[in-house]
């Protein structure tokens, strides 16, 4: 099992031994309760950060959290071209295709931007830390990070801070596609 369904379980676990609901644990930790649900249902990983201030509002230790299981995953993961991919869609001409299974049990989440004719992503603004690199496979774009304009074309890479406001734009008249790596992983 990967570690972020034992880490919900775990979660999900100790609250109940403290006889504290979702809610409550919700409360006195800081963290959204969507997230702790998403987190205790193996949905979501939630961060260090966070891992910590639930185990302060669990009374227990980080190590405590992380006891008694191990990180195991897959070590090599071979996805097919014709494998179906989960998709994000950002609007109906711009979206990013998962390149790998499970993201977000992942160090890295690849995924492939597609962007039509006058496309533009939403604006999107990683946690502290995260780190995003583009390549442009086909097509040009414009990378607007922090308010900065960068014109992209076909063989560009471009590399940058995703913790600064940034999003995508296809000013030509054809589409575009980029490969992208985030790290860590970030919807």
């Amino acid at each position: 099992m990967l570690f972020i369904m034992e880490i919900g379980k775990t979660i999900r676990r100790l609250r109940k031994e403290k006889r504290l609901t979702l809610r409550g644990l919700a409360d006195k930790s800081g963290i959204a309760l969507a997230t702790l649900s998403r987190v205790e249902t193996g949905r979501m990983t939630g961060t260090v950060k966070s891992h910590n201030a639930i185990a302060r509002a669990l009374d227990v230790t980080l190590s405590d959290l992380y006891s008694g299981f191990e990180l195991k995953s897959k070590k090599v993961e071979h996805k097919q071209q014709n494998e179906q991919a989960d998709i994000f869609v950002h609007n109906d001409k711009a979206s990013y295709d998962m390149l790998t299974k499970r993201v977000l049990s992942k160090k890295m989440m690849p995924t492939l931007l597609k962007l039509e004719k006058g496309a533009k992503t939403a604006v999107e603004q990683s946690s502290k830390g995260t780190e995003q690199f583009i390549y442009i496979l086909d097509g040009n774009m414009q990378a607007v990070v922090d308010n900065k304009t960068y014109a992209l074309k076909k063989g560009d890479s471009f590399y940058f801070d995703a913790s600064m406001p940034h999003y995508w734009k296809n000013t030509a008249l054809k589409p575009a596609r980029a490969l992208c790596v985030t790290t860590p992983p970030a919807l």
